[in-house]
């Protein structure tokens, strides 16, 4: 997660929208993505029935308990009909992704994440009452392609309907000219949330975060600088209209 959606996040944490989390299979997808909503403000039970993983998070989220989340009355006496979103990662144990899954599905959890390692896992996900399915070895595929191919785009996440959600570094044209001059909206179509400062970091490109600088819904009358990152949302035809400029 780059820093642009780690802003997105927090105000939405902020607006109260997600507060509870069930991380569910701790192994390095389920404990980073355990880490990181903790880090951003959640309440997150993080659950496996391996003693030394849930050992080695607990001191990192807000409860850590070690049980067979196959077994329905030890999810429900953890508090996990409580929470807002439930992540099921167990990579390779295909049969306790769809057991647990399932089982979430039945104790009223609405929001459901799984995780898959191929679309016929993800189908069958689907059908026992996911309401998304995650391919971390996909969606990394495609990230390092993208990145190649266009360096300048930091991050994006596809939205239903065509829209995306996209981090990308402003293009030369921009620079000089403010959010009104260049018409974001009237002349393209797409929605600016956040800008902020590229701050050169280490060798490997990390951003110094203590020192960025972050505009949330920019005026009018913000000047866009020289390695500004904007985090825009639209159609994704329209925000590559806008990359090309």
């Amino acid at each position: 997660m780059v820093e642009g959606f780690k802003q997105l996040s927090k105000h939405l944490f902020r607006r109260g929208r997600v507060r509870q989390f069930a991380i569910i299979g701790l192994g390095k997808f389920g404990s980073k993505v355990a880490r990181t909503l903790s880090e951003e403000g959640g309440e997150v039970l993080a659950i496996d029935n391996d003693p030394a993983l849930v050992e080695e998070i607990k001191d990192d989220v807000t409860q850590a308990v070690c049980l067979d989340s196959t077994d329905e009355e030890a999810l429900r006496a953890v508090g996990v009909p409580e929470v807002d979103v439930a992540v099921v990662s167990f990579g390779d144990n295909v049969e306790k992704n769809i057991l647990t899954t399932a089982l979430l599905k039945r104790i009223g959890i609405k929001t459901i994440i799984a995780r898959a390692n191929d679309h016929l896992q993800g189908q069958v996900l689907e059908s026992v009452g996911a309401t998304r399915v995650v391919y971390p070895e996909e969606d990394m595929a495609l990230r390092v392609a993208n990145a190649i191919i266009t360096p300048q785009v930091l991050d994006h996440i596809d939205l239903n309907g065509g829209f995306e959600l996209m981090e990308f570094i402003a293009p030369a044209a921009f620079v000089g000219r403010t959010v009104r001059e260049i018409g974001f909206r009237e002349n393209f179509g797409v929605n600016v949330i956040l800008i902020q400062k590229h701050l050169p970091g280490s060798e490997e490109g990390e951003e110094k975060e203590e020192e960025a600088t972050v505009n949330q819904l920019p005026m009018p009358d913000y000047m866009i600088e020289e390695n500004d990152v904007l985090l825009v949302v639209g159609k994704g035809k329209d925000i590559e209209r806008l990359r090309n400029q």
